[in-house]
């Protein structure tokens, strides 16, 4: 797996719009997991409140023992029930067959002020200390003071990063390319790795028929940060966020792809196999039976 894609696609199989059962969605993680393209794939998202009801053990436990799994299942907790109800689901994991890799929460709603949910979620990183946390924030007021906040707390040791949306099932949860540039770029500024979710299940740029939604590109989320972690100005990153031009993005991405991603941790996708089309068709990534 070239280092640029490496764990680019956390599995979210179980959220919409796929909103596959979570036995399906586990065998289809595991599948993931053993495949060629396993290195591309981070870990499986579950709700907390999944978690809490114990949906998930008994598909990796039996008469209260490990299950033969091909290996340890590496999930995520994506914190529907708030800040303590993730905390709490992640202690109810069995820690012989699961292993936690990261929370995700929500500190605010669009318009609140995050800086009093994001010094929650920071004080109850302290009691997951091997885990790395995602702090949702809305792209709007306080945006800027909260990304101050973050990186605060990543001085002060705790493994908390932001995380963006970048569509949903309403038009303003799609930032343009000039809001989503000047975020990448404030995060740049302030050296603070991000993780982006939704909408982001092509390569290029497009324009959804069904719901008119013009989504972003996670292969040009990739150029713009790049370009972004090079120095460029707002403007710079913004035109690789808006292009659709597929041959422009092959030949911004193609050279790098033997470097570690710069700034963005990846994303999570309802579909593994969709993104990993994209890049296959594009020429981008092959398996080992396959021409360059």
């Amino acid at each position: 797996m070239p280092a640029l894609f490496a764990r680019l696609i956390d599995d979210a199989a179980v959220f919409p719009p796929g909103n596959a059962p979570l036995p399906e969605a586990v065998v289809g993680h595991l599948a993931h997991r053993t495949a060629w393209y396993a290195g591309l794939v981070g870990p499986l998202l579950v709700p907390a409140s999944t978690v809490a009801a114990g949906e998930l053990n008994p598909l990796v436990t039996r008469d209260g023992h490990p299950r033969d799994l091909p290996k340890p299942l590496a999930v995520g907790i994506v914190g529907d029930t708030g800040i303590a109800g993730a905390v709490a689901a992640a202690s109810s994991l069995p820690p012989d067959t699961v292993r936690l890799s990261q929370i995700e929460v929500a500190v605010a709603k669009r318009g609140e002020d995050p800086l009093p949910g994001l010094g929650e979620l920071v004080a109850a990183s302290a009691q997951l200390p091997d885990v790395d946390v995602y702090a949702e924030i809305p792209l709007t007021w306080g945006l800027l003071g909260a990304l101050d906040g973050v990186a605060q707390a990543r001085a002060d040791g705790h493994r908390v990063a932001p995380k963006f949306r970048t569509g949903g099932l309403a038009a303003e949860l799609f930032p343009t390319p000039m809001e989503l540039a000047a975020v990448i770029c404030a995060c740049r500024d302030r050296s603070l790795p991000f993780k982006l979710t939704a909408g982001l299940h092509r390569a290029v740029r497009h324009n959804d028929p069904e719901t008119a939604f013009t989504h972003h590109g996670f292969l040009n989320v990739l150029a713009a940060t790049m370009v972004a972690a090079a120095g460029a100005e707002v403007v710079e990153v913004a035109e690789r966020l808006a292009t659709t031009d597929p041959d422009f993005l092959i030949e911004s991405v193609r050279p790098r792809r033997g470097a570690e991603r710069p700034l963005w941790i990846g994303f999570g996708s309802c579909s593994i196999t969709e993104p990993l089309g994209d890049l296959r068709q594009l020429g981008l990534l092959a398996d080992s039976g396959e021409s360059r």
